[in-house]
């Protein structure tokens, strides 16, 4: 890793000091002043559009749902959401032009950032060039093979002393894939601690609510509760992104459990199984929605057990309610 000298008119804004390094005088004010604005230039709309078109993209991709984040200040708060500071492995989804990318390595992060787009990949790759704490993976993350790029990462900082145990992810997501990238991500407790995501408001909010009796109770709900405890954070007005998108954003974090966190059942695709099944006839009573499991004198015989009417549906179960109905009759 590159290391700060003095005097130096050519500091370049990715040089960090090591902490092995021995101590050193102080820039003089005005070349610090001048290393500071370097390094906490904000990527604004001019700096999205030279990044844009310094490798002949003119335009974000809406087949990809790319939206890049104009203001800074919103990606140093999706830092601290996460509690990354140095020493941390971070995994960003779609850096994109590299802001939010750029705010994770200041704090001290090593970043892994899976990018689909081959022109955006490259941009990455060229404007962090100068450091180690950058991997990118031009990969579609939707297929990357996560535990394989990240295990030798935290083993080899393990082995040297270096804190992280487990990565976070930190990611402003395209909306059109955050379904898919909650389901893929929550049940890795085993690598990561936390995720913390820039999603569209009404999403980040149905994920974080699981209120019972609504028309937004989903499986979905089950899911997340099962696998981790979501919070809801902050708003994002969608006037800070370029292209400007129809809706508003939301930051939201999940705190992911270990899989002796997990409700206790026999078999997790088993019981999301019937979770799913149950919601298929959201306005069926479950008596009918889950006899292919068993007869519905039993599962009627469940419900009691559980302490819940004959006549219940799925949206007045409780994940709770819905392990404990899942143990009784997967026993039948």
């Amino acid at each position: 890793m590159l290391s700060l000298t003095l005097p130096s008119p050519s500091l370049h804004p990715c040089a960090r000091p090591r902490l092995s390094d021995p101590p050193r005088p102080p820039l003089p004010v005005v070349v610090a002043a001048a290393a500071s604005r370097r390094k906490r230039s904000e990527d604004d709309y001019h700096t999205t559009i030279k990044s844009l078109n310094s490798k002949g993209r003119h335009t974000p991709r809406k087949s990809l749902g790319q939206h890049y984040m104009l203001n800074s200040s919103i990606n140093e708060e999706l830092s601290n959401v996460a509690g990354v500071e140095e020493g941390d492995v971070v995994m960003e989804i779609g850096p994109g032009t590299g802001s939010l990318t750029n705010v994770l390595i200041n704090a001290g992060a090593t970043v892994i950032a899976v990018e689909k787009d081959p022109h955006m990949a490259t941009l990455v790759r060229d404007r962090f060039g100068c450091t180690d704490q950058l991997v990118v993976l031009q990969e579609d993350f939707t297929k990357c093979h996560i535990h394989s790029h990240l295990n030798s990462l935290l083993e080899n900082k393990n082995s040297v002393g270096i804190k992280p145990r487990y990565a976070k992810v930190v990611s402003n997501i395209p909306f059109n894939i955050s379904t898919d990238v909650v389901r893929q991500l929550l049940p890795m407790g085993d690598i990561f601690s936390e995720v913390v995501l820039l999603l569209q408001d009404e999403t980040a909010s149905r994920l974080a609510d699981c209120s019972l009796r609504t028309s937004e109770y989903r499986p979905i709900n089950i899911f997340v509760n099962f696998y981790s405890d979501p919070e809801y954070k902050f708003k994002v007005e969608r006037t800070n992104f370029f292209p400007q998108p129809n809706v508003d954003a939301a930051v939201i974090r999940f705190k992911l459990k270990q899989v002796l966190d997990y409700p206790p059942v026999a078999s997790p695709k088993s019981f999301f199984s019937m979770v799913n099944s149950a919601f298929n006839g959201k306005r069926k009573m479950l008596r009918r929605s889950l006899q292919h499991i068993c007869p519905s004198l039993e599962i009627e015989a469940a419900l009691k057990n559980v302490g819940l009417p004959v006549t219940a549906r799925p949206q007045d179960l409780t994940l709770d309610d819905f392990v404990k109905l899942h143990n009784l009759i997967t026993q039948v």
